[in-house]
């Protein structure tokens, strides 16, 4: 099967698709034709409609930072006369605005990439035997590889080309500036930050509402499968698949891979004075590109998908061997970049090659850790998810209970993880340290994107084979691919969580250096020091562990309400169009257009309000309670929001995983009993008991 231009054609000759005696190839293709259509319609309408809000936020905030930024007191040697660095707040204006545009420009291409894929891996996934299984893989791993590979190429050159201009300026001959390229820099991975955290929201409540509403419409109320093509809200759940876990994905961790570079580029310039010092945390990431590119072979071309058995095998040396050769390659480039020995906080002789190393080194291998024991917690091949399935035996009470308790347990060796890697690289290199650490846990960022992103397009492929109605043999193939695509997506998650947590420390801890070394009669909100013990520090760090819960609230509220509206027009279609939940002949078409409508409407609705209290109540802290107030909350919001966002995340997947091991529990059941039923009814027949006297409560 193979798209054109324009309209998408479709080449009838280039697959056979169905059995003799089913739909022809004509009307497969057809079909399979229509639906990549209404989702890259449905996809490109609700993106369009979000990053029209994003530039208007873009535009609001962009002024806002260029006035602060520039207003730096009439004593610095570069302010005007009405104490305003215009080219200072200017430059962050500018690394904002790109940072956004950045983010919307991966996020968006990610999705393009992945609604092109979906369609291809249902095709490939047609065939039979081994030839289905590595096509339908390959193609999913190769769009996945694209958005990775997109994604840290993208942030990489556009950082490297803003402080080679920006070089220009401020010059690198002294540290004041140094320290004001960097910064102006810093403005970049905000941007991308932001709008990550709006692709997130967004597309998050968007993908949710449609998945939610029309599972509980179509498979709960009116008791027809999954991605049924009678169910009016099939084609915003595929949508959603893809603005939401893909473009979402792809804005978020641009988002975090940009931070950390800036955050290790800001401390480092306390260190260096020279490019090649400067501009190593770019180096890091560039070696994880060039790995990955690699490792990406050894799952399409070395060691080839070529069953079942083989997929989630195929999906973990991805991990594995992505950091095993960047681990080989990072000193031979450390060597190459940095002195044998630099200044750390002050001191010359701190700063070592060998603890740049093992800084690098503890968040790389903590990130495969985290990934393997996410793996272990979530996937259905493991105790712990199988636990939770049989915990369904006795009802949905004690399932939710084992739930819970599971996704709270999945979270405490993540956590031990990351406070090991903060201990390490904080002890030998200080916050530099802990800035290298985060970028070594995102160095095999292009990998570990590549084996989130696959999931949805296998999950989006599946959708197409039902749709489409394909050989039952499709979909066999492509919910096993999208079982192991659950448990990498909790891998991805991992990586994410953990990474921006590390960056979050690190900025953290840059902002409490620079607020203690301020003057305080420059700086009216800075007294020189901040201390925990202080009243206010204290009580805002009560405050601020507040926050995740407040804003994990909005946000599923949110998705209660958009689902609660899809299942009312789900079932208004079921009831108003004429046997179209019957499936008679020549019914009329679900009206796929209203679903998506309304999950587009819900979305950019309910963003709005979780957004501003996470990009205002530190603005809003810091301005009329200070600077220790401030960071206590901040303080406060990273702990708690690591935890929530741990458990959330992976006990969704465990979910997921969960309704496999009930499936698969179920099918063996079935098997069992048409084994059995000549025997069953032998017995039956002994006792004078016959399927025309059993009554109801015997049957």
């Amino acid at each position: 099967m193979s798209f054109g231009d324009g309209e998408r054609k479709t080449n009838d000759a280039t697959v056979e698709l169905l059995d003799k005696g089913k739909k022809s190839n004509t009307e497969i293709n057809k079909t399979l034709t229509t639906i990549y259509d209404a989702v890259r319609k449905g996809a490109d309408s609700f993106l369009m409609a979000e990053y029209r809000i994003c530039a208007i936020f873009i535009v609001i905030f962009d002024v806002i930072i260029i006035v602060l930024v520039a207003h730096v007191g009439t004593d610095d040697p570069s302010a005007n006369a009405s104490g305003f660095d215009w080219a200072r707040g200017g430059f962050s204006g500018l690394s904002f605005a790109v940072g956004a545009l950045c983010s919307i420009f991966t996020g968006y291409l990610s999705m393009k990439v992945a609604v092109f894929s979906n369609v291809r891996t249902a095709v490939a996934a047609y065939e039979e035997g081994a030839a289905g299984w590595r096509g339908a893989f390959s193609t999913a791993m190769n769009a996945g590889g694209v958005t990775g590979f997109l994604l840290c190429a993208t942030a990489l050159l556009v950082l490297f080309f803003m402080c080679t201009m920006y070089s220009y300026h401020y010059g690198i001959d002294n540290y004041m500036d140094r320290k004001r390229l960097f910064e102006s820099i810093a403005g970049f991975g905000l941007g991308g930050s932001a709008i990550a955290m709006f692709g997130r929201v967004g597309g998050g409540i968007f993908t949710k509402a449609a998945d939610v509403g029309s599972d509980l419409a179509g498979k709960v109320v009116a008791g027809i499968p999954e991605d049924d093509p009678r169910n009016p809200g099939v084609i915003a759940d595929n949508v959603g698949d893809n603005v939401g876990d893909v473009a979402g994905m792809g804005s978020d961790l641009f988002g975090s891979f940009a931070e950390a570079s800036c955050a290790a580029m800001i401390v480092g310039s306390t260190s260096f004075s020279d490019w090649d010092g400067l501009l190593f945390p770019l180096a890091i990431s560039a070696l994880g590109i060039f790995c990955g590119i690699v490792t990406h072979f050894f799952a399409t071309d070395i060691w080839p998908v070529k069953s079942e058995n083989d997929v989630l095998r195929a999906l973990k040396v991805q991990l594995g061997v992505s950091t095993i050769l960047v681990t080989a390659a990072l000193w031979p480039m450390i060597t190459l970049f940095l002195p044998e020995n630099f200044m750390v906080d002050g001191d010359p002789n701190k700063g070592s090659t060998l603890h740049v190393f093992f800084s690098i080194s503890v968040g790389l291998w903590g990130g495969c850790l985290i990934g393997f024991v996410t793996e272990y917690f979530t996937s259905y091949d493991y105790r712990p998810t199988q636990e939770v399935a049989e915990s369904t035996e006795t009802g949905a009470a004690t399932n939710i209970i084992y739930g819970i308790a599971l996704g709270y347990k999945s979270a405490v060796i993540p956590i031990l993880i990351l406070a090991a890697d903060v201990y390490v690289s904080f002890s030998m290199l200080g916050m530099y340290g802990v800035g290298l650490c985060a970028l070594g846990m995102l160095c095999t960022l292009s990998s570990c994107l590549t084996i989130d992103v696959y999931g949805p397009i296998c999950d989006n492929g599946g959708g197409f084979a039902e749709m489409a109605e394909m050989h039952p043999r499709t979909r066999e193939k492509t919910d096993a691919l999208d079982a192991a695509g659950n448990t990498t997506a909790a891998i991805g998650k991992g990586f994410a969580i953990g990474s921006a947590a590390l960056v979050s420390l690190a900025l953290l801890g840059a902002f409490v250096t620079r607020v203690s070394s301020a003057d305080p009669k420059h700086q009216p909100f800075c007294n020189g020091s901040v201390s925990l013990l202080q009243p206010i520090t204290f009580a805002m760090l009560i405050c601020g562990g507040m926050i995740p819960y407040w804003f994990s609230a909005l946000t599923m509220k949110s998705v209660g309400k958009a689902a609660m509206d899809m299942v009312k027009e789900v079932a208004r279609q079921f009831r108003e169009i004429p046997g179209l939940l019957e499936g008679t002949p020549g019914h009329g078409e679900p009206q796929h257009g209203e679903c998506i409508r309304i999950a587009t409407e819900a979305s950019l609705k309910e963003m709005i309000l979780p957004g501003a209290l996470v990009i205002l109540s530190p603005l809003l802290v810091g301005t009329f309670l200070g600077v220790n107030a401030l960071v206590g909350f901040l303080s406060g919001s990273l702990c708690s929001g690591v935890q929530v966002c741990f458990f959330l995340s992976l006990s969704l997947d465990v979910c997921l995983n969960v309704l496999i091991c009930v499936y698969i529990e179920i099918f063996k059941c079935v098997l069992t009993c048409l084994i059995r039923l000549p025997c069953l009814c032998q017995t039956l027949e002994a006792h004078g008991i016959t399927p025309r006297n059993m009554s109801k409560r015997e049957c």
